[in-house]
């Protein structure tokens, strides 16, 4: 197909590079690779990168692997670093990127709000990490009587995570850490009103459509599911969800950032067997597909691109404030 295009060209490049590197832990060389692939992809592209050929799928799903875990070691970094504080919680602002989380996790919120009238008082989040920054920000800015149930396979990203918040009377009573897969929990999963499922669980589709299946048969009817995917050439970075194969699920709305914000945002709704038989037989209307520049970002975050702390720029903007 497109494989001569020049931006795939361009990311293969990149991708021998990286993947011939001895480790992705924070490095100025790591950091400068990323964030070229990040400039790469970010802008707006009607490519659509699960149609490629075979020897560009195979290269995609390696450095979607390599993303990941480029930014789960600087997670743990910096999760280290607020974690040798008295109140870590007091010193997030240390993380080059900490504005750029409070304000995306206002835009979901403020999607989220949109389709849930009720007032949210149990929700998880699956793939929280070392440095559940989403999670904190939702809890102490958004949902301040929320319980936080926060899921991940890695003990050591818990233990790390479990510190951040423990001395905090507030949200060390509010925030608890699960070192479980969360294809292993069942019943549990009616308790909560939504559930947010992070970009990196599922790191090909056929993983990612088994944890949603999972999660289409356990949640609560009418409950949230909050995912993230990538449209265009982000497709690189982050595995993409395609919106019709969230089967037991009405998707309300689907939006692809066009700016830095990385991550699309898929917001569905849990369906009952009678209203799943409703959609299938054609009553109702299709989902609206956006295609929106994230309200998270302010006009003075578009300048420049900052070549450190490649894994949050990966994850989330890959934008650094000029005012900090």
């Amino acid at each position: 197909m497109v494989c001569q295009d020049p931006l795939v060209e361009r990311v293969c490049e990149l991708y021998e590079k990286i993947s011939s590197l001895e480790s992705l832990k924070p490095s100025k060389h790591v950091d400068s690779l990323f964030t070229q692939l990040v400039l790469t992809c970010i802008p707006p592209n009607p490519i659509d990168v699960t149609k490629l050929c075979h020897r560009v799928q195979e290269i995609r799903s390696k450095l979607i692997l390599l993303c990941g875990e480029a930014e789960g070691h600087l997670e743990s970094h910096y999760s280290a670093i607020l974690g040798s504080y008295d109140n870590p919680l007091d010193h997030l602002y240390l993380f080059p990127y900490f504005t750029n989380y409070l304000k995306l996790a206002d835009l979901e919120f403020t999607i989220l709000t949109q389709f849930s009238s009720a007032e949210l008082t149990r929700v998880a989040f699956v793939g929280s990490g070392p440095l559940p920054l989403t999670s904190i920000v939702l809890a102490k800015n958004h949902m301040p009587a929320a319980l936080f149930d926060n899921y991940d396979i890695d003990p050591s990203a818990n233990s790390k995570a479990r510190k951040l918040v423990s001395p905090d009377p507030n949200l060390s009573q509010r925030m608890f850490f699960h070192d479980t897969d969360i294809m292993d929990v069942t019943t549990k999963l009616k308790d909560y009103q939504a559930i947010f499922l992070a970009a990196l669980v599922g790191m090909d589709r056929e993983e990612k459509l088994k944890v949603i299946d999972h999660l289409g048969k356990h949640m609560e009817n009418g409950a949230i599911l909050m995912l993230r995917s990538a449209h265009g050439a982000r497709g690189f970075l982050y595995p993409v969800v395609d919106p019709i194969e969230l089967g037991g699920f009405e998707v309300l709305s689907v939006f692809h950032p066009t700016d830095e914000v990385i991550n699309s945002v898929i917001i569905a709704r849990k369906l009952s067997v009678r209203d799943h038989l409703r959609l299938q037989q054609g009553i109702g209307s299709p989902p609206p597909l956006i295609m929106m520049p994230s309200k998270c970002c302010t006009d003075d975050m578009h300048q420049n691109f900052n070549l450190l702390n490649h894994g949050d720029v990966v994850e989330k903007l890959a934008i650094e404030e000029q005012s900090s």
